[in-house]
C-alpha cells in the first residue's frame, strides 16, 4: 500500500500545473487548461509531470511540453519532426530534424481533433522506441 507521502508526491505535478494555470490571469491560463484537457483525454495513460518548471505530458517518453510566453502558449513536441501533421498544426521550431512546436496566440482556437491525433501519434512513436514508421515519416512536414 502506498504511503500518504508517496500519494501526495504523485499528485504534486498536477497540483503544480493547476497552480501555474491559476497564476496566469489572462487568456493563457484558460488556453493552457484547454490544451491540457485535450492532451489528457487523448490517451488514459498520459502522465503529467512538471520539469524545468513547465508542464510536461508523457507516455513512454515525453509527448509534449506546455510553455507559456507573453504572446503564446507553446506546445513543443521533442520528436515532432517524425510525426504526421496533416492538419498543419506545427507552426514553430520547424528547422532541424527533431522537434516541432505549436504556438497558440491570443484569440486562436486549437483544433482539438488534430491535437489529439498528434498526441496519439507521439505516444505511438514512443511505444515504437522513438523510430517513426515509414508512413509517418512520409507525411511529416519537411524542415
Amino acid at each position: 500500500m502506498p504511503s500518504a507521502k508517496s500519494a501526495t508526491n504523485a499528485q504534486a505535478p498536477s497540483r503544480l500545473i493547476d497552480a501555474r494555470i491559476r497564476e496566469l490571469r489572462d487568456w493563457r491560463g484558460p488556453l493552457l487548461a484547454r490544451v491540457r484537457e485535450v492532451i489528457l483525454a487523448a490517451d488514459p495513460g498520459v502522465v503529467e509531470e512538471c520539469k524545468w518548471q513547465v508542464p510536461v505530458w508523457s507516455l513512454g517518453g515525453i509527448l509534449c511540453t506546455g510553455e507559456t510566453y507573453q504572446r503564446a502558449v507553446k506546445l513543443t513536441f521533442p520528436k515532432g519532426a517524425a510525426l504526421p501533421d496533416p492538419a498543419g498544426l506545427f507552426n514553430a521550431s520547424l528547422q532541424g530534424n527533431a522537434r516541432r512546436a505549436i504556438d497558440i496566440r491570443e484569440g486562436e482556437v486549437i483544433d482539438a481533433q488534430a491535437l489529439t491525433a498528434l498526441i496519439r501519434a507521439a505516444a505511438a512513436l514512443n511505444a515504437a522506441g522513438g523510430k517513426a514508421p515509414a508512413a509517418a515519416r512520409k507525411h511529416a512536414k519537411p524542415a
